[in-house]
C-alpha cells in the first residue's frame, strides 16, 4: 500500500468538525453470535455519519483563491452535510446537488447548516453529472464525495482510532461500501498497521458497486442500484477508491433488504438508537460472515456509519426486520369454508404467537389464509411447521421469500364477495399475549362462519381484529348474547362506508353520500 496514504490519514485535520467516536461494545449482539462485537458509532458526528471527515480534510486543503469560487457536490445525503458543516465552519459557499430521491430529513439537514440544495435526477449519478456541469458553469471547485485522496484520507482517520481504541488487532473490521472512499481509507491504514486482520466490505444485493468490480478486475457500472439504503445507492465504484480497494479489501459480502431491516433492529436493541439502512449495511454482513464461517471468540468491528433516516421509513424497517431476523414465516394455507375451520387451524399451529392473520371468503367449498406465525428457531422451525401442517392435510405455501407477497399480496387479501349472504362486519379488541388469537376463536365457537378475518400483531398491549361473520336472522340474537358474554371489547362496522365501498359480501348498497 502506498505510504503516501498512511501519511495523509495521520496528517489528516479533521477534528474540528468531526469527533472521535467510541468503539462501543455490542452486548447483545456479542451474546447472540459468540463473538466480541464492537461498533463504531459514526452515527454520534455532528452530521450523524462519517463523512464529515473527507468533506473537511479536502475542503480546508484548497487555496484562498479556491475558497471564494465556492464549492458544489453531489450527494445523497450524507456527504452533502459533511460538506455543508464544513463550509460553514470555514466561511465558504457551498451547492449541493442531491438526486429527488434523498430523505427529505437530510435535505433540511443540508438546508439548516446553510448550504444551498438542489434536487436532481433519480439517483447519486444522475446528481453528480448535473454537478460536474455547475462547476464548469459557475467556476466552483467540486468536492468529491470519495473519489479523492484527501477526502479517502479524511475517511482513514476511522481506523486509526478503530486500532487506537480496540485492545490488539481484532479479527476483522466490516465497512459499508458505496463509492469506496470509507473502505479504502481505513483499509489502507489496517492492513499497514496490521495486514492479517480483515477488511471486508458489505454491500446490498441491489447495489453491488464493489464487488462486481472485484470480480470482473475492473470497474463496472452498474444498470441501476436499488435505493432502501441511499447512502450507498452508487452505480460505479470510484476510480482511485477502486485502486486502494483492490489491495485491501478481503472480501465483499452482499446482504438484502430483510437483513438489513433486521440488522437496524439488532442496532436499536444495543444502542437504543436507529441507524440509517446503509449505517446498518456492517452489521448485516458481520452476521452473515460469522453464520457462514462458524467462527467463535473472536473480535469484531462494525462501522455504524449514518443515522440519517426518515422517520416514515421506520414503517417498513418493522415490519420486514422480523423476517430478516428468520423470526417469521409467512404462509399462504388452504383450509375448508365451513364453521370451525379457523379454529383447527389455529389449533395447528400450536402455541406459537401469530404475527398476521387475512382471508376472504371465494366460495362455498376452499378458502385461502395468509398467516404469520413467530418462530424462534429460525429456518429449522419454519420448515418444521410448514411439514407440520401437511401432515395435517393442509395444502401450504410458503411465501417468506416471497419479495411480492410481502410488499403487495400481504395488504391485499380481500375485495368484495358476490353471492356471499348475511355478512356482518365486527371489530374486536383483546389483551395480546401468545396464544390470544386460539383463546379468541375458541371463545366464538363453531356455530358461525367467518367470511372475512383481518389480525395483525403490532406489538402493542392489545391484538385488533376485523371480521366478517355470516348471521342469519333466525338466530342473530343468539350471537348478540354471545358478544355480551365475551371479555372482549368489540364494535359492529357493518355500516362503515370503507366496508361497504371495498370488502362487502353479497348484495351491499354504497353507503349514504
Amino acid at each position: 500500500m502506498p505510504k503516501k496514504y498512511i501519511e495523509e490519514i495521520l496528517r489528516a485535520q479533521v477534528y474540528d468538525v468531526a469527533r472521535e467516536t467510541p468503539l462501543d461494545p455490542a452486548p447483545r449482539l456479542s451474546a447472540r453470535m459468540g463473538n466480541r462485537v464492537f461498533l463504531k458509532r459514526e452515527d454520534l458526528q455532528p452530521v450523524f455519519s462519517f463523512k464529515c471527515r473527507g468533506a473537511y480534510n479536502k475542503i480546508r486543503s484548497l487555496s484562498v483563491e479556491e475558497r471564494q469560487q465556492g464549492v458544489i457536490g453531489a450527494s445523497a445525503g450524507n456527504h452533502a452535510q459533511g460538506m455543508a458543516l464544513s463550509a460553514r465552519q470555514l466561511g465558504i459557499r457551498a451547492l449541493i446537488v442531491m438526486p429527488t430521491t434523498t430523505p427529505p430529513i437530510k435535505v433540511q439537514a443540508v438546508k439548516s447548516l446553510g448550504a444551498k440544495a438542489v434536487l436532481v435526477g433519480d439517483s447519486y449519478d444522475e446528481a453528480y453529472a448535473h454537478a460536474q456541469g455547475l462547476s464548469k458553469e459557475k467556476g466552483m471547485v467540486f468536492i468529491h464525495p470519495f473519489d479523492d485522496p484527501l477526502v479517502i484520507a479524511g475517511q482513514g482517520t476511522v481506523g486509526m482510532e478503530i486500532l487506537r481504541q480496540h485492545q490488539g488487532p481484532p479479527h476483522g473490521i466490516f465497512i459499508p461500501v458505496g463509492g469506496g472512499g470509507l473502505i479504502a481509507g481505513i483499509g489502507a491504514y489496517v492492513k499497514y498497521v496490521f495486514p492479517k486482520v480483515k477488511v471486508i466490505g458489505v454491500e446490498p444485493e441491489d447495489a453491488p458497486t464493489l464487488f462486481r468490480a472485484l470480480e470482473a478486475g475492473r470497474r463496472i457500472t452498474l444498470d441501476q442500484v436499488g435505493i432502501f439504503a441511499d447512502g450507498v445507492a452508487v452505480k460505479e465504484i470510484g476510480k482511485e477508491t477502486f485502486r486502494v480497494a483492490r489491495e485491501v479489501v478481503d472480501e465483499v459480502i452482499l446482504v438484502g433488504t430483510d437483513e438489513i431491516c433486521a440488522a437496524i433492529k439488532d442496532v436499536f436493541d444495543d444502542t437504543r438508537t436507529v441507524a440509517e439502512p446503509a449505517g446498518a449495511l456492517s452489521v448485516a454482513g458481520m452476521k452473515k460472515y460469522v453464520e457462514r464461517e462458524g467462527i467463535v471468540d473472536q473480535s469484531l468491528v462494525a462501522i455504524e456509519s449514518g443515522a440519517n433516516i426518515n422517520f416514515d421509513r421506520l414503517r417498513h424497517v418493522a415490519e420486514r426486520a422480523e423476517i430478516g431476523e428468520r423470526r417469521e414465516a409467512l404462509l399462504a394455507v388452504e383450509i375448508e369454508e365451513r364453521p370451525g375451520s379457523f379454529l383447527r387451524f389455529c389449533r395447528a399451529l400450536g402455541k406459537r404467537n401469530v404475527t398476521e392473520f387475512n382471508y376472504r371468503y371465494s366460495d362455498t367449498s376452499r378458502a385461502h389464509v395468509f398467516a404469520g406465525v413467530e418462530l424462534n428457531d429460525g429456518e429449522r422451525e419454519r420448515e418444521a411447521l410448514v411439514e407440520r401442517l401437511e401432515g395435517k392435510g393442509y395444502s401450504v405455501t410458503d411465501m417468506t421469500e416471497n419479495e411480492t407477497a410481502k410488499l403487495h399480496i400481504r395488504y391485499m387479501v380481500g375485495g368484495h364477495a358476490p353471492g356471499l349472504d348475511n355478512e356482518r362486519l365486527f371489530r374486536f379488541q383483546f389483551p395480546e399475549r401468545p396464544g390470544a388469537l386460539f383463546s379468541f376463536l375458541s371463545q366464538l365457537g363453531k356455530r358461525w362462519n367467518i367470511s372475512l378475518f383481518h389480525y395483525r400483531n403490532h406489538g402493542a398491549a392489545y391484538g385488533r381484529v376485523l371480521m366478517g361473520i355470516q348471521i342469519d336472522h333466525s338466530n342473530e340474537q343468539d350471537f348478540l348474547d354471545l358478544l355480551q358474554q365475551l371479555d372482549y371489547s368489540w364494535k359492529e362496522e357493518t355500516d362503515n362506508p370503507a366496508y361497504r365501498l371495498f370488502a362487502c359480501g353479497g348484495s351491499c348498497p354504497l353507503p349514504e353520500s
